[in-house]
C-alpha cells in the first residue's frame, strides 16, 4: 500500500489548480462557481485528476479538508458523461455515511453543487419520514445518499436496487466500523456490481486494519492518498485557555461574546442539562442561542442546524454526542464552556472552526470541576495551551433569573405536592398580612 501524501491545510490558490482547469462538465462548473469555490483544496487537487479518469481512490482525510466536494464532483462528472437510458429508474451512484446528519449534509451539498446538472438526489436515513423517502426512491433518482440501516431496509423491501450503481462512495469508513456497521456496509457493496464493474471511493480519518481490508476487497487497484495531519489542530485556529471558578464561567463567556462579536459560534458543554441551562441563560442575556442535545426530535434538531447555517441562530450550545456529524461552514468561534473529559473531543470540538484553511478562535474555560482533563488535552497536543488573563472588565454582570442550575437536579412535584406547596404559600402570605 503506497501512499501519495499531501498537506492538509495548504493555502488555497497557492499550489492548487482552479476548478476550471479540470475536465469537469460545464454544468458542474456552474454549480461550483455559484457556491463560491474557485481553487481546489489539496485533497481535491490530488484526488480529482485520478477519480475523474475513473480510478478507485482510498483517502485518509479529516472533515473540513474538502473531501465531500471531491467525491460529489466525481459522481456528477461520471453520470453526466454517460447519460443513462430514460426508462431506468435505479440509482447510478451510492453514497454511504454513518450518521443522519452527515447524510443530510452531503445531500444538501449535492443539491448546491449539482444545481444545474439535472441529476436527482435522494437522502434516506432513520428518524425521518419513511414514506417520503420511499416515494423518492420509487419515483427514481440518480444518486442515493444514506445510512447503512435505512438503505438495507429499502433493499429488503425491493424498493431500492443497487444493481445499476456505477460509482460507490464510503464516507467516514472508520466511524462506520466504530458504530458496528461493517456487516451492513459489506451487505450493500455485495449488491453493487463487483470491483472493476463500478468505481469506488473510500474516505476515512484513520486507516485501521479493518478499513484497509475493506478497501482491498471492494476497490480495484486504488490510489491511496493521505492528507498529512501536520498538526492535530489547523494553524489558523487561535487557542486560549482561561482558569476560572465555576461561578465566573458565565460572566466570562458573556464578556468574551461581547468582546469577540462572533459571526457564528458553538459553545460546548459536557451534559444535556448543562446545554439546556446555558442556552436559556444566553437567551436571557439577549443572545440568539439554542441547545443541540442528543434527545432532541430529529425535525427540531435539523431545524436548529438549518437556522444556524442560515444565520437565523448565532449560537449553538452543544454536547459532544449531539455535535457528531455537524458540518457547518464559517464557524468563527468555539467556546469550551466545559473542558471535555475525553482529550480527543477537544480536537473535534475546536476543529469546527478554522476549516479548509480558514481562521478561527477557540476559547476554553477551565473550572475546578473539569480542570483535571487539561493534562490529557495538552499531552495530546504535545504543547501547553496559551493561558489568557481574566481581567475584571471581562466579567459581565449576570442577571439573576429564577432558573435551575445545571448541577442541581430538577424536582418534579406531584399534583398533591403542588397543592400542599400552594396552601403553605397562601398561609405564609396571610400570616404576613396579619402581622
Amino acid at each position: 500500500m503506497n501512499f501519495s501524501s499531501v498537506p492538509a491545510f495548504a493555502a488555497l490558490g497557492a499550489d492548487t489548480p482552479p476548478f476550471a482547469e479540470l475536465p469537469l462538465p460545464e454544468r458542474v462548473l456552474r454549480g461550483i462557481e455559484e457556491v463560491g469555490f474557485t481553487h481546489c483544496t489539496p485533497i481535491q487537487a490530488r484526488v480529482l485528476p485520478h477519480s475523474l479518469a475513473g480510478r478507485d481512490v482510498a483517502g485518509q482525510a479529516q472533515t473540513g479538508t474538502g473531501k465531500t466536494a471531491a467525491f460529489l464532483l466525481t459522481v456528477f462528472a461520471r453520470l453526466l458523461r454517460e447519460p443513462r437510458p430514460a426508462p431506468v429508474r435505479r440509482p447510478r451512484a451510492l453514497v454511504v455515511a454513518p450518521t443522519r446528519e452527515l447524510v443530510l449534509q452531503i445531500a444538501n451539498d449535492a443539491r448546491s453543487l449539482g444545481k444545474h446538472t439535472g441529476l436527482r438526489c435522494a437522502a434516506v436515513v432513520g428518524g425521518l419520514g419513511y414514506e417520503p423517502q420511499r416515494r423518492a426512491l420509487e419515483q427514481g433518482c440518480d444518486v442515493v445518499v444514506g445510512t447503512p440501516g435505512r438503505l438495507i431496509d429499502f433493499v429488503h423491501q425491493r424498493v431500492l436496487s443497487l444493481a445499476s450503481v456505477e460509482i460507490v462512495v464510503l464516507d467516514e469508513a472508520d466511524r462506520m466500523f466504530d458504530m458496528g456497521f461493517v456487516a451492513d456496509v459489506r451487505f450493500l457493496l455485495d449488491r453493487t456490481p463487483p470491483a472493476g464493474g463500478r468505481q469506488c471511493m473510500l474516505f476515512s480519518a484513520t486507516l485501521s486494519t479493518e478499513v484497509q481490508q475493506l478497501a482491498q476487497r471492494h476497490l480495484q487497484d486504488p490510489l491511496w492518498i493521505r492528507v498529512q495531519p501536520q498538526r492535530l489542530v489547523a494553524e489558523g485556529i487561535e487557542q486560549t485557555l482561561f482558569h476560572v471558578g465555576r461561578s465566573e464561567k458565565l460572566p466570562l463567556l458573556l464578556g468574551l461574546l461581547q468582546r469577540e462579536q462572533p459571526g457564528r459560534a458553538i459553545c460546548f458543554v459536557n451534559t444535556k442539562r448543562g446545554a439546556e441551562w446555558l442556552a436559556e441563560r444566553l437567551r436571557q442575556h439577549g443572545h440568539r442561542a439554542e441547545a443541540l442535545t442528543g434527545d432532541l426530535r430529529q425535525n427540531v434538531r435539523l431545524r436548529r442546524i438549518r437556522d444556524f447555517a442560515a444565520d437565523r441562530l448565532r449560537l449553538l450550545v452543544a454536547t459532544d454526542v449531539a455535535a457528531r456529524g455537524l458540518h457547518v461552514e464559517s464557524v468563527t468561534h468555539v467556546f469550551n464552556y466545559d473542558l471535555p473529559r475525553d482529550a480527543e473531543n477537544y480536537i473535534h470540538r475546536i476543529g469546527r472552526t478554522g476549516r479548509a484553511g480558514a481562521s478561527g478562535k477557540a476559547f476554553s474555560l477551565a473550572c475546578e470541576e473539569f480542570v483535571d482533563a487539561l493534562d490529557a488535552i495538552e499531552a495530546l497536543l504535545r504543547r501547553k495551551l496559551p493561558v489568557g488573563e481574566v481581567q475584571e472588565e471581562m466579567l459581565l454582570p449576570v442577571r439573576r433569573v429564577a432558573t435551575a442550575r445545571p448541577d442541581r437536579p430538577l424536582v418534579h412535584l406531584s399534583r398533591q405536592q403542588r397543592h400542599q406547596r400552594r396552601k403553605k404559600t397562601s398561609r405564609q402570605r396571610l400570616t404576613g398580612r396579619a402581622s
